[in-house]
């Protein structure tokens, strides 16, 4: 049966999600460990590990498969480890050092500390060669470009032996004209180098941005086309019939093609697939304010989804370097269940960010690690299977957690084990509680008005307690859960972004009509590319956003709008839109003072067929699945408490189970606080709510 399966790849640090559903409804998760030094070795592991447990042949899935989907952190560890390609940059002359400089200061939190080193430079000095060449701010031309100054780093580059080449002048937003005749002379010259043009990356006002955004795509362009080369290669290899996807940093996919020559949008792409599933797996409830939080072995991942969108950032420091494009908004916490408890030098008990990761892991899992962390905690306090996790393919040693436990931090603080194991628990989800409130309040959103939704493998015992601490009252917790962003992935659309400068006063006709005038120039492009990628005109859609501000103000905020004919009275719409933002952001708005927009962008996405959702028989009553019972602790005394135990397997559609209790997964395990009740739904989502 043709297009019978459809495969999602998510490739993590630790371990790589594979999912995979076919047409009859059936949705399987697998994990196989990441191969970092060879990504792709990975997908051939995950597929072979397909085979083994189900029979069915990894050139059976592909060629029948409609789409396979990959999300890689490919582009993220090069900038992690700094192993990106030797990259030059051509500017304007006098504006070489503008990523040195960094308009002036260290990053937020970090702006007045002078202990904190400078952000390692991805284009050295001796390779940011300046041109001369000067557009001003009405885009007149006012040096002409020196075309022998772009030769002459061009030669420069040729000797060193640089692979990419950024190019980005002062104001090419306006007038692209010179960067368009620079990349023709680089591409005369040095035929086989990766290039990127800022103007063309990210045609927006800001130079610092553009050629901070440009440097990192050129940075990691030969790291990206490289491994898409090798993928897609792979997959045809088994008879793939469609082109591989790619999972963006924005939310959607994109072909291979793409994701080369816009690397930076791919750098975040594993987590960024989190808010299309919360949202797929809260539809049955028409849920739209979701929080999904993803706990895993060293991190911890924070998206938000309001009024059925993502949240998008754009122009934010991310690993030290300022990128414009939009990003679906990813707070990242150094909590996992591989976070080590330690003592200040003040006394006092700290979680992480250090973690015992996978080697040598926590202590309960016996492979020589000796430091007590989150996962020795969780068993202590029995929320975690003693017999082993991962259906019992991964023994757990509780003595070996509770040694740890009690030798470097119970005794030190004169503490029982239970104690400093429940204090360990609380530390962690009051550092995740933290990186919550960053995606939520601090971006003018009370937490109280969402659900919680739950991802990656190690979340689920500590997500009712999260859930407590923010006042949220439902929390879903869905089958797939470890596998969350994978199954995130063969659910989402194809997506593009397409941006444009627009420095102009919301006031008068001329200003409606250039508005008008860039939304549709950048709409029928997409619309364009899309039908030649196979969208016909009803499965696409259109999202417009503006950047805007008082005037006078430095910064802008972003507005998001649906399209509509933008008209000298349509104005006051987006005004109004704007003011609203502004309150909302800040707790004031300035309806008297006139208002800029500065940017404008229209996101463009092919609908995709959405695969069946998973069907759950109706169950037996809860008390079927009822396995045992386990001694547990849910308070800071370390009081132990007779805590039944159910099998995830054995719960159907409709049981009910009223807390405290553990419903206990192949891949995660459910703790669920005293006042809390959990229901499974035929969607195979528990969802829990808080009785009081």
């Amino acid at each position: 049966m043709p297009n019978q399966y459809r495969l999602g790849i998510d490739a993590g640090g630790t371990f790589t999600d594979f999912i995979l559903a076919d047409r009859a409804g059936e949705v399987r998760i697998f994990k196989a460990l990441s191969t970092p030094q060879d990504p792709t070795q990975a997908i051939r592991n995950g597929l072979a590990l397909i085979e083994e447990e189900t029979g069915i042949k990894a050139h059976d899935i592909v060629s029948n498969a409609d789409l396979c989907i990959n999300g890689t952190t490919v582009g993220l560890n090069a900038l992690i480890q700094h192993k990106g390609a030797r990259t030059g940059l051509i500017a304007t002359a006098g504006h070489e050092d503008s990523i040195e400089i960094r308009l002036g200061h260290k990053e937020d939190g970090y702006r007045y500390d002078p202990e904190y080193p400078p952000a390692r430079m991805l284009v050295p000095r001796y390779l940011r060669h300046g041109v001369r060449e000067r557009v001003v701010s009405t885009g007149a031309v006012h040096t002409p470009l020196h075309e022998e100054d772009v030769r002459d780093a061009c030669h420069h580059f040729l000797r060193e032996g640089v692979e990419s080449v950024a190019i980005s002048f002062v104001w090419s937003v306006l007038h692209a004209e010179h960067e368009a005749r620079a990349a023709e002379i680089v591409r005369e010259m040095m035929p086989g180098v990766r290039l990127t043009v800022g103007s063309q990356l990210y045609p927006q006002v800001r130079e610092y941005t553009r050629t901070s955004t440009a440097v990192v795509n050129a940075y990691l362009a030969p790291i990206l086309s490289r491994y898409v080369e090798a993928v897609d290669g792979y997959f045809r290899s088994l008879g793939a019939k469609n082109p591989v996807r790619y999972f963006q940093s924005n939310g959607g996919l994109a072909l291979g093609s793409v994701v080369s020559d816009q690397s930076v949008y791919a750098i975040n792409s594993g987590p960024a697939s989190a808010p299309q599933a919360a949202l797929y797996i809260g539809e049955p409830w028409d849920l739209q304010n979701i929080i999904t939080v993803d706990m895993g072995g060293t991190s911890f991942d924070i998206t938000l989804t309001r009024d059925g969108r993502a949240n998008v950032s754009k122009n934010i420091d991310f690993l030290r370097y300022r990128i414009g494009i939009p990003m679906i908004q990813v707070e990242t916490l150094g909590a996992g269940g591989g976070s080590i408890g330690w003592i200040d030098s003040m006394g006092l008990l700290q979680m992480g960010p250090q973690s015992a990761g996978s080697e040598p892991g926590p202590a309960c899992y016996d492979q020589g690690g000796d430091k007590p962390t989150t996962t020795d905690a969780n068993l202590v306090l029995g929320y975690l299977n003693p017999g082993g996790l991962v259906g019992g393919r991964l023994p757990l040693d509780v003595s070996k957690a509770r040694a740890a436990i009690d030798t470097h931090l119970a005794k030190p603080l004169g503490l029982t084990v239970e104690q400093a194991a429940y204090g360990m628990f609380t530390i962690v989800n009051n550092n995740m509680v933290n990186a919550i409130r960053r995606v939520s309040v601090e971006r003018g959103y009370d937490p109280r008005d969402f659900v919680l939704n739950c991802a990656g493998g190690a979340t689920g015992a500590h997500i009712t307690a999260l859930a407590r601490e923010m006042g949220i009252r439902r929390v879903l917790v869905s089958k797939l859960a470890s596998g969350l962003c994978a199954y995130g992935q063969i659910i989402s659309d194809v997506k593009y972004n397409y941006i444009a400068p627009a420095p102009v006063r919301l006031e008068g006709a001329a200003a409606a009509e250039r508005l008008d005038g860039l939304f549709r120039g950048l709409e029928a492009r997409g619309t364009a590319d899309l039908k030649g990628d196979g969208f016909i005109e009803d499965r696409i859609t259109i999202r417009r956003s503006l950047d805007m501000r008082y005037v006078g103000q430095v910064h802008e905020c972003t507005v998001d709008v649906d399209p509509f004919p933008l008209d000298e009275a349509a104005l006051e719409r987006l005004k109004a839109a704007f003011h609203a933002r502004h309150k909302e952001l800040y707790t004031y708005s300035e309806p008297g003072s006139m208002v800029e927009v500065v940017n404008v962008e229209s996101a463009i996405s092919g609908r995709v067929e959405k695969p069946r959702r998973m069907l759950i028989a109706p169950g037996k009553g809860a008390d079927a699945a009822l396995f045992g019972t386990r001694g547990m602790i849910f308070s800071a005394e370390g009081a132990e408490r007779r805590t039944p135990v159910y099998s995830g397997e054995l719960l159907g559609a409709g049981d009910r189970i009223v807390g405290p209790a553990v419903i206990e997964e192949v891949t995660t395990t459910i703790v669920i606080e005293p006042g809390w009740t959990a229901e499974l739904a035929p969607s195979g989502v528990y969802v829990l709510d808080h009785a009081g």
